[in-house]
């Protein structure tokens, strides 16, 4: 027994009369105590977690111990995108060589299931009300919606060649894929599973984000080394944002990752080959700043409480800290062989 226990339940033994009441506060403490013992910590750990596509891993970093690597997870080949549950318990990871997407527990840190999918898995959402996921299937140009529940496929929306991106509105009615091939966002009805439109952006275009009042969908186009930005309500192209770090040409600058500030002012751009992340404001569009962080820069968090950003850099394996008020990168974290996607339990 541990000794603040005992120092609650000794005197309530040998005194029972001096103290009423206390026995039964002792009886919760003990059973909470055993219930509890031995078992791992429950979900909102606050740490960062990074997929590795060549160490097939997934390494967890502990902020509260300087980022340090406390666990490095085994997983199917190819582990790339990858997102919490709504109530964080378990984390998804699409594995791409392998056709599935595996389930870790969080408390565990440990797989604990696999969910079947087609060919070359690589990024997904899953549904507002967490009934499905969403699946872009690299190698069959469809988008897989599987059943959270039996893992079974509910449907097959055909897409362009190569979708990666998908985003889901707020409600789920829509959803939003990137087509690398094609140069264009397809806007896909839900209810129907059909492609209502198709909005051409720059070449080869990734990932999504939206704005604060996701009025805006935010979207990365690799090869044209820009973002282009699309009206959620009329679904049209509004601005094409290029981005070229100082000392850069613009056919270096590859963007790939992003995501929103937790205060929806500054949205976060990986800059992929330009080995620099771009802070912009998110009202204005204007570039703020580039922070050089790691070599080809891909996977980008930042955490809820505004300090930190986490970069993970594909060619030089690892994942880059970045100090938000500083605007510079203060620790360079060896994680696993080509980082991916960088996720965070908070």
């Amino acid at each position: 027994m541990n000794r603040r226990l005992a120092a609650l339940v000794l005197p309530a033994l040998t005194f029972p009369s001096v103290v009423p009441g206390l026995l039964a506060r002792v009886t919760v403490l003990l059973f909470c105590f055993f219930c509890f013992a031995g078992q791992s910590l429950a979900a909102g750990t606050g740490y960062v977690f990074v997929s590795h596509e060549r160490s097939h891993t997934v390494a967890v970093l502990d902020p509260s111990k300087g980022h340090e690597v406390i666990r490095t997870i085994d997983t199917c080949n190819r582990p790339r995108d990858m997102h919490f549950d709504q109530s964080h318990e378990r984390l998804y990871v699409a594995c791409g060589d392998d056709d599935v997407i595996e389930v870790i527990d969080v408390a565990k840190l440990e797989v604990i299931d696999r969910i079947e999918t087609g060919r070359s898995p690589e990024v997904f959402a899953i549904s507002p009300d967490g009934e499905s996921l969403y699946v872009s299937e690299e190698e069959s140009s469809i988008v897989r919606q599987i059943d959270m529940e039996t893992n079974e496929t509910l449907a097959e929306i055909t897409t362009g060649p190569e979708p990666e991106g998908v985003l889901l509105t707020q409600d789920g009615a829509r959803l939003f894929v990137t087509s690398e091939i094609a140069d264009m966002v397809h806007v896909v009805d839900t209810a129907t599973g059909k492609v209502e439109k198709n909005i051409v952006v720059g070449t080869r275009p990734r990932r999504f984000e939206m704005n604060q009042d996701h009025s805006e969908l935010w979207v990365t186009d690799e090869l044209a080394g820009q973002v282009s930005i699309i009206d959620t309500e009329n679904l049209e192209l509004l601005h094409q944002l290029p981005m070229v770090p100082p000392g850069f040409r613009p056919s270096e600058v590859t963007p790939v990752g992003l995501d929103l500030s937790a205060d929806g002012k500054t949205m976060y751009v990986t800059l992929g080959r330009a080995n620099h992340v771009a802070f912009v404001d998110a009202d204005t569009r204007e570039v703020l700043d580039y922070v050089l962080v790691g070599s080809r820069a891909w996977g980008v968090a930042a955490s809820k409480d505004g300090q930190f950003l986490y970069v993970a850099n594909g060619l030089s394996d690892d994942t880059t800290v970045v100090d938000v008020e500083s605007r510079s990168a203060v620790k360079s974290i060896p994680t696993g062989r080509v980082p991916h996607t960088v996720v965070i339990d908070d």
